[in-house]
Parts: structure tokens; sequence; C-alpha cells
């Protein structure tokens, strides 16, 4: 099994509970956007505890990222990471398939399952070709949208987000269903990309089929 120690250059929080780590970048290491890696902390005791995360950077970069959500209460592998900044060690491995692009249609994410998705539009940005691609983005609150001036920046009116507990006054929540959906696919809608909770991806995948996409259609990660 390929295996890379590298050290990080920068931790940054983008949200309140998502990190961005960055990274060194061994030479000849590439990946197709969507794809993941195992990553385990060089550290005694815990080389071993693998874990997948996707990139979130370009290929191109002359460096790695991951944008990781941080949950707290479980001593699991993100709450290990809080303790991890610039100067530490990860270790990186095989890189695997994920979520592949394979052309212009609906991205359904729910929470931390934006990230396969960043390295991908920004891959389509870089090669302008995002025209006829759309984002739902399903939160709890708006304070849990990753990197949502990027996304508006990037997609303008075609990123929704649909926030379930709104915190903004009279504001009433809402979630990805059938109907919302609907109101976005079109003739011209070649496939759709979700991911998410295993309970959100299911039901996603449901309404789409339901709607008329065929199974070929709908790309979740394998």
């Amino acid at each position: 099994m390929e295996k890379h120690i590298v050290k990080v250059l920068k931790t940054e929080f983008v949200t309140h509970n998502v990190k961005r780590f960055t990274l060194e970048k061994p030479a000849g290491y590439t990946f197709i956007s969507g794809q993941a890696t195992d990553v385990s902390i060089n550290k005694p005791g815990l080389e071993n505890d693998l874990h997948p995360f996707t990139f979130t950077c370009l290929n191109t970069d002359n460096y790695l990222e991951f944008t990781i959500k941080i949950y707290k209460g479980n001593k699991g592998m993100t709450e290990k990471l809080l303790d991890v900044n610039e100067g530490d060690e990860l270790v990186l491995h095989d890189v695997f398939g994920a979520i592949n692009y394979k052309g212009p249609g609906i991205f359904i994410a729910g929470g931390a399952g934006i990230t396969p998705f960043i390295s991908i539009l920004r891959q389509l940005k870089k090669d302008n070709k995002l025209a006829g691609n759309i984002l739902l983005f399903a939160n709890r609150t708006e304070a849990d949208v990753i990197i949502k001036d990027e996304l508006d920046e990037m997609l303008a009116g075609n990123h929704i987000d649909v926030i379930s507990n709104p915190v903004a006054p009279n504001a009433q929540g809402s979630h990805i269903d059938k109907d919302l959906i609907k109101k976005f696919l079109t003739d011209k809608t070649e496939y759709a990309y979700i991911c998410g909770p295993d309970e959100f991806v299911a039901a996603m995948k449901n309404y789409l089929l339901e709607l008329g996409l065929k199974e070929e259609q709908v790309v979740i990660e394998e």
C-alpha cells in the first residue's frame, strides 16, 4: 500500500466546526477531482488509524487540501484532528475513486457531503465548464454552510442553500425533497450527483429515480 508522510503547512477553520488542512504534496502524487485517500495522523498509536477524506484542492495545485468537519464528543479521528496543526504530519495512502464527474447536472449535498464537490466545481470553474450545473446544498443552519461565498461566486443563482433550522427571524426551515428537486430538473439534466449521510443519499436517489432519471444517471460515492 502506498504511503506518504506529509507535513501540515497550514490549518484554519472555514466554519465553526469545519477545519481546512493544507499539506505538502508528494512528488508525482496525482488524483482526479472527487477522489479521496485514507489519512492517518503521524503520532504514536495513531499511524494505522486510517480514515477516508476527499481532496478539496485541484490536482494541478502544488499542495494538497482537505476540508474536514470536526465531530466532537466521540474521540474519533476528526476530534483528534483538532490537535493537528502547522508543522505536524499526516500519513496519506492510495488514491481511490469516490465521485467522478461525468457531465453537467444537479449536485445534491448534505452537510460535509459537499467536500467531493468542492474540487469538482473548482476544476469546472478553471476549465470554464460550470454552465449547466446546479447545487442544492442542505445544512442545519446558515452558519453550517461550507465555503458559501466561493460557491455563490462560482455558481451565482445556481447555488441554492436549503436550511432546516434557520436562525434568521421569521425564516421558515426547509429540506431537499422530491418537489424541490423537480423544480431544478430539466430535459437537459444529464446527471445527478449525491453525497452526504447514508440515509440522505438513499432518499435523494429514490426521489431522482421517481422523477425519471435512470440508475446510470445517478452518481454516488463508489
